[in-house]
C-alpha cells in the first residue's frame, strides 16, 4: 500500500511538523518583536508566516509521508480508507501520531532556542471557552473537508496552496485562531510566547478538535461517500514508483 519505507516516513512526519510548529512559533516571536504594540499586526505577521511555511513543507515532504503533520487528518485517511484498504493502516496511524506529536514539541523547542530563550517554558496563555472550542470544531471539519475534496476530485496537486490558504484565513475567521491540529496543540504548549498556549487549556483544544473530526468525516461522508477511494493522495498524492 505504501511503497516507501515506514522510517522514512515517519521522520518525514516528524521533520515536517517540528518545521510547521517551529513556523508557528517563531513567527510569533519576531511579530511580537516587530510590532509590539500592534496585536492585529502580529496575528497577520503569524499568519501569513504559517500559510507560507505549511505549503511549503506540503511541497518538500508530500511525496515521502503524504505531508500530514496532523493526527486528525492522519485518522481521517484511516478511517475512511480502512474498507478500500487505501489510506492509512492502524498501525500507520499510531506511528504518525507520535511522530507528530514529537516533532511539534522538537518545533517549539527550536524556535525558543532560535531566538535565545529557555528551551522548555511552559506557556501561560489561557486559551479556554466554549467559543474558542467552537471555532477549533470549525476550523478542523472544514480543513478535512477541503484535504478530501481536493482528494476526492483529483486536485490533490492544488493541496499545499489551498491548505497552506486555508489555515491562514481560518487564523482570521475563527475565534481560537485555528489550531485545527492535536500535535501542534500539545507543542505549543511548550513555548510561553505569542503562540503558546497554556498546558490547562491543551485538553479542551484537542477535544473540540476530535469533535471536528467527527464532524468533518460525517459531512465527508454524505457529500462524497467514495472519499476513501481516494485516501492514498492524502494530503498530495505518494510516489508509487518509489520502493525503498
Amino acid at each position: 500500500m505504501h511503497p516507501i519505507a515506514a522510517w522514512r516516513r515517519l521522520l518525514a512526519e516528524f521533520v515536517g511538523t517540528a518545521l510547521l510548529v517551529t513556523a508557528v512559533v517563531g513567527s510569533g516571536i519576531m511579530a511580537v518583536t516587530l510590532s509590539p504594540d500592534d496585536v492585529g499586526l502580529q496575528l497577520l505577521e503569524n499568519s501569513v508566516a504559517t500559510a507560507f511555511a505549511l505549503a511549503a513543507l506540503i511541497l518538500t515532504f508530500g511525496p515521502v509521508s503524504g505531508a500530514h503533520f496532523n493526527p486528525v487528518v492522519s485518522a481521517a485517511d484511516w478511517f475512511l480508507g480502512r474498507r478500500t484498504s487505501t489510506g492509512l493502516t492502524a498501525r500507520d496511524l499510531a506511528g504518525y501520531t507520535v511522530a507528530q506529536t514529537l516533532g511539534a514539541i522538537a518545533g517549539s523547542v527550536l524556535a525558543n532556542l532560535m531566538f535565545d530563550l529557555a528551551p522548555v517554558a511552559l506557556s501561560t496563555k489561557d486559551r479556554t471557552g466554549g467559543h474558542l472550542w467552537l471555532g477549533e470544531i470549525v476550523a478542523t471539519a472544514g480543513l478535512l473537508l477541503l484535504i478530501f475534496a481536493l482528494a476526492r476530485s483529483g486536485r490533490a496537486a492544488v493541496a499545499p496552496a489551498a491548505v497552506g490558504a486555508y489555515i491562514g484565513a481560518a487564523y482570521w475567521f475563527t475565534s481560537s485562531t485555528s489550531f485545527a491540529n492535536p500535535a501542534v496543540t500539545v507543542g505549543r504548549a511548550f513555548t510561553d510566547t505569542f503562540a503558546g498556549i497554556a498546558p490547562a487549556s491543551v485538553p479542551g483544544f484537542v477535544a473540540a478538535q476530535i469533535v471536528g473530526l467527527l464532524v468533518g468525516v460525517g459531512l465527508l461522508l454524505a457529500l462524497y461517500p467514495s472519499a476513501g477511494e481516494a485516501a492514498d493522495t492524502v494530503v498530495v498524492e505518494h510516489d508509487s514508483a518509489r520502493t525503498a
